[in-house]
């Protein structure tokens, strides 16, 4: 049967083709737990990416067909320093073969948008950011990977990227944002209107539900000699990467001489355990059930990044855990100062340590109810319902 008829009997079926695309599969975070999610929703869908580290990404997705671009063949030291491939990446999104597809759901920080489908193959891209280092975020981002010596050429491979992303993101039908700053970003740099969905709280933090586990979890926990574990921390979870402005918590705890546990890892790990002081532990990648004891146990969550939403922000809220957080993108839609957490106004250790000294005064009188409240807009079910609708609606089209 040519591949024509087979597809109009599956659309008569409305039993649409589906594959995933996503940026990267080389570490994992928010946009990850989302992209689970999604696979799941989708199990027979094809997950299409332009790298993928199956040693750091361990069991995650096992078992499901993963099909890679052309830079997975480059050397593994070169795609372990994936951001020297940056001027590949739009020729291998576009490179991704996606003909036999109905319907294309793209998970996309940076690239994903970009995949180019067949006239009748709807798109619908799910925008965690607009493209950060080509827009707003261009010169800190050549500060911040220390090639401000190089800036002319960088400056013009990043002009063209913005050329690049700002046509990319015409190709989706339907875009959907992550939260309303994003929505306001996609307005602002792709003059495109956007749907909006929170991204669901996808850990499982309920109280007691590791009454089970507790005693391996606090063992794994202690490993490391985290004799703190059992006393009063705060905590951060994050990418441990430039961006995500760590060094600048772990600073102000180094003079606050408070408990500040990090869990994460990345690039920046071992350079924040040098200048760690003996009250920050910088633990590394934890697992969920780990992750879970963390946030339920902690005194706050520390998160100095700006970011387009902030996924582990609400992890903490729904733990009953209140957030100290940086004052600017999706943590103002997420942390009401004063009832469910603090803001600070700048990314500096002085001002997070302001930050932190106002939580201490407040301590004990955050609202739990506000909190759940907060985090009840980031379920599941909403975000599948999303999705299936705009499937729907394109099919429609």
């Amino acid at each position: 049967m040519p591949k024509s008829q087979e597809r109009l009997k599956r659309l008569n079926k409305k039993v649409p083709k589906v594959a995933l695309v996503h940026d990267f599969l080389v570490t994992s975070g928010g946009a990850e737990r989302v992209l689970k999610i999604l696979a799941e929703m989708y199990p027979e869908a094809p997950i299409y990416t332009l790298l993928y580290d199956r040693e750091t990404m361990g069991g995650f997705l096992a078992g499901r067909d993963i099909r890679v671009s052309f830079v997975q063949k480059f050397p593994k030291w070169l795609r372990k320093r994936y951001r020297w491939l940056l001027p590949f990446f739009p020729a291998a999104i576009e490179a991704m073969d996606l003909r036999d597809f109905d319907i294309v759901i793209s998970s996309s920080g940076a690239w994903g948008k970009g995949v180019v489908t067949r006239l009748h193959t709807k798109h619908i891209a799910y925008i965690h950011s607009p493209m950060r280092y080509v827009w707003d975020y261009n010169e800190r981002y050549l500060k911040e990977q220390g090639i401000v010596k190089w800036g002319l050429p960088t400056r013009l491979i990043l002009s063209w990227l913005r050329v690049w992303d700002a046509q990319a993101a015409d190709r989706p039908d339907v875009l959907i944002a992550n939260s309303e700053y994003t929505r306001e970003r996609i307005e602002k740099y792709y003059h495109r209107e956007a749907e909006v969905a929170y991204p669901p709280v996808s850990l499982n933090l309920e109280k007691g539900m590791l009454d089970e586990k507790s005693e391996i979890v606090r063992k794994n926990l202690e490993n490391p000699g985290l004799d703190m574990v059992s006393s009063r921390y705060f905590l951060v979870v994050s990418r441990l990467a430039k961006s995500k402005k760590v060094d600048i918590a772990v600073e102000a705890f180094n003079k606050l001489d408070l408990p500040l546990i990090v869990a994460g890892r990345g690039r920046e790990l071992e350079s924040l355990r040098a200048i760690a002081q003996p009250n920050v532990r910088v633990i590394g990648w934890r697992s969920d059930e780990e992750l879970a004891r963390l946030y339920r146990e902690a005194r706050a969550l520390i998160f100095p990044a700006e970011e387009d939403f902030g996924l582990v922000m609400t992890e903490a809220l729904a733990s009953g855990t209140p957030v100290i957080a940086y004052a600017v993108g999706g943590a103002k839609e997420i942390v009401t100062e004063g009832v469910t957490g603090e803001l600070f106004l700048d990314q500096t250790p002085e001002v997070l340590a302001d930050g932190v000294r106002r939580f201490l005064d407040r301590e004990g009188k955050y609202d739990e109810q506000a909190m759940r409240k907060t985090v009840e807009r980031c379920n599941r079910e909403d975000f599948e319902s999303h999705i299936r609708n705009a499937v729907e609606r394109v099919m429609k089209e």
